[in-house]
């Protein structure tokens, strides 16, 4: 092995496979040490080095110098081939699993192989993928050939091998999807603050304008609507509600909410709770179907959401005043004070911090623990006495079915 042909077999592999020279000078030190120990002892001190300038081999065995090439030469020829094959393969992974590392969360475009066992298996520019069913959108199917788009999810080493998983139900893909077809967002015009997503059934996207002279949310529908028809074709029929973000998380939860309209947002901080009275008509509308509106638009803007009519409100306070002020040591004060805070539950309260509860009432800890304990005590009952009226209901109407 000359010098020159060390530095065209480097050059080479560098130009072909991508890697780093540095990596493959490496790999040629480390064969013709392992080569080396095979002739001599494994327990041998061998030191190699390349020079990188002109590919001339020197080295030392227990200190002393050594011909490397004759030691290869005699005996560990196949052992260095070996290993500058297993080491160019580690390297080979190793730079495949960093390229697609720096692309997760971005958008990839293969060619599907084969399908297994509700698997897609998809051929990307240099490693196949696998794009699994648990992250398909709900009802697509694929066939070998068709063209696929989706995010790249995970990226981690197998062996000798790099799996690649991709995703169609990440949130990520959605984001991606507007950052093609909406020219504004990459453009920094535009910007997606959050979006929430029940793949293949509904999506919120909110979004942002830093010039006031673009509607962000006119910008993502498009002119007759093509913009966001495009993106909905992508995500096969997912209906998208493109959302205003506001700073001021009332207007962001009625913005969030719609087409429903909001009456009232009462904010409940230190429950993290945002109660939203609506009219009758609008009560369905809000909550959606199988709550699916009213569970985006609470991950959306972070809040735990309440639908609710003013007159349910309305009871629901008087109950819970009425409730806590049985429990000894809070007063009717109190328990007002923990109703505009947005506790409106003996669960609510079994969970209060201890700190907050303290300073309501100049309570001590053990006193505040006494409350919780009483408020779970009583939470039981009334879980309780709902079952036996359910159970009641429920013998009510089997007596009047066999009466019939």
């Amino acid at each position: 092995m000359n010098p020159s042909e060390v530095l065209r077999i480097v050059d080479a592999i560098h130009r072909d496979k991508k890697i780093d020279k540095e990596i493959v000078f490496q790999a040629i030190e480390s064969a013709l040490v392992s080569a080396s120990r095979k002739y001599h002892s494994e327990d041998a001190e061998v030191v190699i080095n390349i020079d990188r300038k002109d590919g001339s081999i020197s080295g030392t065995i227990d200190g002393a110098p050594m011909d490397p090439e004759e030691t290869v030469g005699r005996i560990g020829a196949q052992t260095a081939k070996q290993v500058i094959i297993q080491k160019i393969r580690e390297a080979e992974r190793d730079a495949l699993h960093e390229e697609y590392d720096e692309l997760i969360g971005q958008m990839v475009n293969g060619v599907v192989h084969r399908s297994e066992g509700g698997a897609t298996i998809v051929t990307l520019d240099n490693v196949e993928s696998i794009l699994p069913r648990s992250e398909q959108i709900p009802g697509e199917s694929f066939h070998a050939n068709d063209r696929v788009r989706a995010v790249v999810f995970e990226v981690r080493k197998q062996g000798s091998r790099v799996k690649v998983v991709l995703s169609r139900t990440n949130k990520k893909f959605v984001e991606r999807l507007f950052e093609q077809e909406i020219p504004e967002i990459t453009e920094n015009v535009i910007e997606i603050r959050n979006i929430s997503r029940e793949p293949g059934y509904r999506s919120k996207v909110a979004v942002d304008s830093s010039d006031q002279r673009v509607d962000c949310v006119g910008a993502c529908v498009g002119v007759r609507g093509n913009r966001i028809k495009n993106i909905v074709d992508e995500l096969a029929g997912e209906r998208i509600d493109i959302v205003r973000w506001s700073e001021n998380p009332q207007e962001l939860i009625t913005n969030a909410l719609q087409p429903a309209e909001v009456e009232e947002v009462i904010l409940c901080q230190m429950m993290g709770r945002a109660i939203v009275l609506v009219r009758e008509d609008q009560l369905s509308l809000a909550i959606g179907r199988r709550g699916q509106n009213v569970r985006l638009a609470s991950k959306l803007c972070g809040w735990d959401i309440e639908i609710m009519l003013r007159e349910e409100l309305e009871e629901q306070i008087e109950r819970a005043v009425t409730g806590f002020s049985s429990i000894e040591g809070i007063t009717d004060e109190v328990a007002e004070q923990l109703v505009g805070e947005g506790f409106l539950s003996y669960d609510d309260l079994s969970v209060i911090e201890t700190d907050a509860m303290m300073e309501m009432g100049e309570y001590t800890e053990e006193q505040v623990e006494h409350i919780r304990d009483m408020a779970e005590q009583k939470a039981e009952e009334a879980e309780k006495a709902m079952e036996a009226e359910r159970r009641r209901i429920r013998d009510e109407k089997l007596k009047d079915g066999s009466a019939q």
